[in-house]
């Protein structure tokens, strides 16, 4: 497994902290979820290349491990990663499940899998729908509704395309269980192939007298209607899942789930990142120079900051507890001030203003002293004179 680099595929360094790795899991996580890709085999080859990576990464030992393999490429540090040292394929999600997989992909499943697998295939289809929230609906939380049209369970016969839910009988080829099983060899020796009924399509029964309703299908089509209780914090590409509220599925079994995807709008004033706020304060020269008190917007309602005197532009001041409050903790609110030169003078605020500069000296603002001493030594000259 050295072959992969695991720092690579999280996007961290070598020299990591057990945090920056777990910080660049959640993202990548939350990237490639399945849930937000249905039917993407690339995003789910992703997530679980990306769940491997943390796998190793996240143990001290395995991470141990797999450092001593990147720095001795050929060699093997305690069996390496298929040998004991790692328990063998755990990187796949414990035990041999990783080769399994492997074998399902070849001969359709071994036989202690099949029961799964029937579950998989019969499960209905799940419905993604985005709903776009304004910043402060998605920072204080609300209640939406969410309108669409599904293939619902057919209420007639339950689901199962039968009259009254009861006019079918059990399928003769597979005896009722969905699957049936082929024998076949392989360059591993015989083994037990399971497949789909063809005979029933994986359901187990066959119909006798079709559903009047839905035409034998097991489901009708029908507006759906689902309010959403949506936590405080919500951001853009988290999502709710409410299961049972995808398709129906159109062979018997359980109705597949609808996953909400939110998209929340940008704000004039605040600017976000996870529980924190940013916002700019626009100020005068006087607020700056002298210190006032200025109003801040907040989530809920403006409160009152006080600037110091003598703050330079691009000054940050961090306002604890003024964040996004969610069910993970409350964030902070930090202020940019940003020191708001008049582009336009009255010939007596110039007048003024030139009679005030007249009387500054250059040692009460340390940048401007810096800068003239620095020219002063490269240059000999004064760059505030003409």
């Amino acid at each position: 497994m050295a072959d992969k680099n695991y720092y690579d595929i999280l996007g961290v360094g070598r020299k990591a902290t057990d945090e920056e790795i777990k910080s660049a899991y959640r993202k990548l996580v939350k990237q490639y979820h399945p849930d937000l890709h249905p039917n993407d085999a690339n995003a789910a080859a992703k997530f679980k290349e990306v769940n491997e990576a943390h796998e190793v990464l996240s143990d001290p030992k395995k991470r141990a491990a797999y450092d001593y393999e990147l720095d001795h490429p050929g060699a093997r540090a305690g069996g390496g990663f298929g040998g004991s040292g790692f328990s063998g394929f755990s990187g796949f999600g414990g035990g041999f499940s990783g080769f399994g997989d492997i074998f399902n992909d070849i001969f359709g499943g071994f036989s202690g899998s099949s029961s799964s697998s029937a579950r998989a295939e019969t499960q209905g289809e799940d419905i993604t729908k985005e709903v776009v929230l304004s910043f402060l609906d998605a920072a204080k939380g609300c209640t939406k509704e969410v309108r669409y049209t599904r293939n619902e369970p057919c209420p007639s016969c339950k689901g199962t395309g039968a009259k009254n839910g009861t006019a079918y009988k059990t399928c003769d080829k597979c005896g009722g269980s969905g699957q049936v099983r082929y024998a076949q060899d392989t360059l591993f020796g015989r083994t037990i192939r399971v497949a789909t009924c063809d005979a029933c399509g994986g359901t187990g029964k066959k119909i006798t007298d079709p559903c009047p309703d839905c035409k034998g299908k097991g489901y009708v089509r029908k507006e759906t209607v689902v309010t959403l209780n949506i936590p405080a914090g919500a951001d853009t590409n988290s999502y709710i899942r409410k299961k049972g509220f995808g398709q129906a599925s159109t062979a018997g079994g359980a109705p597949g789930d609808l996953i909400v995807v939110f998209r929340v709008e940008p704000h004039k004033i605040f600017k976000r990142k996870d529980k924190d706020l940013y916002v700019e304060v626009p100020v005068s020269f006087k607020t700056a120079a002298l210190g006032g008190k200025v109003k801040v917007p907040g989530i809920d309602e403006t409160f009152e900051y006080l600037i110091p005197d003598g703050t330079q532009s691009g000054t940050v001041f961090c306002v604890r507890g003024k964040g996004l409050k969610t069910r993970t903790g409350t964030g902070n609110m930090y202020l940019t001030v940003v020191v708001e030169v008049p582009s336009k003078l009255s010939k007596e605020q110039k007048k003024q203003l030139e009679e005030f500069d007249a009387g500054l000296d250059v040692r009460q603002t340390g940048k401007m002293k810096a800068y003239r001493d620095n020219v002063q030594t490269m240059y000999g000259q004064d760059p505030y004179k003409n």
